[in-house]
């Protein structure tokens, strides 16, 4: 089952839990082993030998699971970037297991001891999952949140580094192979799954190696270019790009219209190796703004590199009686009045988070790079935040 993009949902009925940053896999477990599958039905059970720990935590029952596996930073903190040094490993050495390892956060049950779960609503489903105690040293089960204001949750997640929420209704079956709103996913980090359809060599540090790569993804029914990306790539990502690229290689762009100063000395590739990246936006020309690399995606397939739909920004109420900005617009903070109550709204991008006290704004701007004394008056104005709004 895979969740659909969309504003934050109100009102009862929901539970809310932290999406994190990693590769989807169903688990089946049972008589002393595991089997892992990916998004694209790919078996990685000897990518992730962690993941037997779910026949000893089990006691003997039987069960599929859905979940994510994820490599955590210090904090508990989910890094795509850690993980990417696994994905593409088949047989993991003992070293690369102690230095990354990786923890599988099951977050729904979908079939125990002989019965389909698939039709019960989420509230059983997940009842069940928490009987099964399913708490080890590489298998956790995430929080749920249940009766709260689901920015709240998003707050929360913001605070711990972590992609975002996803609002999961209660009395929803599990639709397995669809994409449905009974999940809504309300990402912090825009990500798209793009196509590398060409390189450029790299330089001065960068010499012999890839410098950026140029990238396209489905939009309207065809292959588009979508820009180019010439960060956040790690040695290690490097180096595997440049074994894989080489192989790839064609004489001809696969696809029309991409500019010339991104034509210039590009090495062109059939576009067959999916990638992911995060960015702020897109351009009016079709093109990602501000990508930065986050690895090559080989649980996905290449249909996935659909240009997603921009998101919906949750509706945001109450009288606003003071706004103040960053100088460069990006972040701003609006002192709102909804009722009888006072407080502030921290935007960003696509991201709103709702009824925050100004020590908290203040926390999470400082966290940004951004001293709260910068800013100034939204209007264009140059009093600082503690002289208007705080």
């Amino acid at each position: 089952m895979l969740a659909a993009a969309g504003p934050l949902p109100t009102g009862p009925g929901w539970a809310f839990e932290f999406k994190y940053d990693g590769v989807r896999a169903i688990a089946y477990a049972g008589k002393g082993s595991v089997r892992l599958l990916s998004r694209n039905h790919n078996d990685v059970t000897a990518t992730y030998p962690e993941m037997q720990e779910l026949t000893v935590l089990l006691a003997g029952r039987r069960a599929v699971l859905d979940g994510e596996i994820v490599a955590l930073e210090p904090g508990d903190r989910p890094s795509f970037a850690r993980l990417s040094a696994r994905i593409h490993v088949a047989s993991p050495a003992p070293a690369l297991l102690h230095t990354v390892p990786v923890v599988y956060y099951a977050f729904d049950l979908l079939w125990l001891d002989g019965r389909s779960l698939l039709d019960e609503p989420y509230e059983q489903r997940r009842r069940r999952l928490l009987e099964l105690r399913l708490d080890g040293r590489g298998v956790r089960t995430p929080p749920e949140f249940i009766g709260v204001d689901g920015r709240a949750v998003l707050h929360a997640a913001e605070l711990g580094g972590l992609e975002g929420v996803v609002a999961k209704r209660l009395t929803a079956p599990y639709r397995a192979g669809r994409r449905s709103a009974d999940w809504t996913k309300v990402p912090l980090v825009r990500t798209q799954e793009v196509l590398v359809i060409g390189w450029k060599p790299g330089e001065g540090r960068r010499a012999g190696t890839v410098g950026s790569l140029l990238l396209a993804v489905h939009d309207g029914g065809e292959l588009r270019f979508a820009g180019h990306v010439g960060t956040g790539f790690t040695d290690l990502m490097l180096r595997r790009l440049r074994d894989e690229l080489h192989p790839l290689a064609r004489t001809t762009p696969p696809v029309p219209g991409v500019p010339r100063e991104h034509a210039r000395q590009a090495r062109w590739v059939e576009p067959v190796l999916v990638g992911e990246v995060a960015f702020r936006n897109w351009t009016p020309e079709g093109r990602l703004r501000h990508p930065s690399w986050r690895g090559l995606r080989t649980d996905r397939g290449v249909s996935s590199a659909r240009r997603h739909p921009d998101p919906v920004v949750p509706p945001a109420t109450g009288q606003v009686h003071g706004a103040f900005e960053t100088p460069d617009g990006r972040w701003r903070v609006e002192a709102v009045q909804r009722g009888r109550d006072h407080f502030y709204r921290l935007l960003h991008g696509d991201n709103v988070v709702d009824g925050l006290a100004i020590a908290t704004v203040q926390r999470l701007l400082t966290e940004a790079g951004i001293d709260i004394a910068d800013l100034v008056e939204a209007h264009g104005g140059s009093h600082a935040v503690q002289s208007g709004v705080a």
